[in-house]
């Protein structure tokens, strides 16, 4: 049996600096598949009782992402839906398409769950900051007193690790053993264990995405008293 490609981030093309692999191939893949789909769904938008069928499909979506946003942050989606929502998607994309043959996913990478981990490392300081103020947010890391500010601090970092690893570990461990089972058993099982990825990558999916709602969430709380003044049309 030959060795198992633990990682897509083996070079396919070089050029002096410039490096290719299936990394950065297939997540630009992924790009473009999703940037046209979301093209060829909102040409025809319309508002009236026939709808087509791409338009009924994205508005039970975004309903959905939005209905969980809500229960999860306890906050109006509005402004948390197009960060939220194009993590969802570009992960459930990415999962998805393991079904086409040759196509490996970006999320097998750890580079490309470490760079979507700093993601949410960025988005939660930028929406805390914008919606308590700087001052305000800042204050959340002396509590309940100032000699936890290191602590805090760590804990930022080490959750941002945990959501990269946690993503790369569960995707790897899935293609590691399907690869494994096909040199043994290369008819039946692999085809199950395919099937069982898809749904082990959708459950990432959401799994990833409600950490990084819960993440903003605990960053973006204010105390109950205040939330009449900060709910603003942005958040409808």
């Amino acid at each position: 049996m030959n060795g198992i490609e633990i990682s897509p981030d083996a070079p396919i093309w070089q050029w002096g600096p410039v490096v290719l692999n299936r990394t950065i191939m297939f997540t630009w893949v992924v790009m473009v598949m999703m940037t046209g789909l979301a093209w060829l769904v909102t040409r025809r938008l319309t508002t009236g009782t026939e709808i087509p069928r791409g338009q009924n499909v994205m508005e039970v979506l975004v309903s959905g992402l939005q209905e969980q946003i809500r229960e999860v942050g306890d906050q109006q989606p509005g402004r948390y839906l197009p960060f939220i929502g194009t993590l969802f998607l570009f992960l459930a994309f990415s999962n998805l398409l393991t079904i086409v043959p040759g196509y490996t996913a970006p999320t097998g990478s750890l580079s490309t769950t470490a760079a979507l981990a700093t993601c949410v490392f960025v988005a939660v300081p930028a929406f805390g900051i914008a919606r308590k103020g700087l001052l305000s947010y800042l204050q959340q890391y002396l509590q309940p007193s100032v000699l936890m500010l290191p602590f805090n601090i760590i804990g930022e970092l080490s959750r941002t690790l945990a959501l990269a690893v946690r993503l790369y570990g569960n995707m790897m461990s899935g293609t590691v053993i399907a690869a494994i089972l096909l040199g043994f058993v290369p008819l039946f099982v692999p085809i199950l264990m395919q099937a069982f990825g898809l749904l082990t990558g959708m459950i990432q999916a959401y799994i990833f995405s409600v950490l990084a709602m819960v993440y903003i969430a605990s960053a973006t709380q204010v105390e109950k008293k205040h939330d009449v003044f900060l709910t603003t049309e942005r958040d409808i």
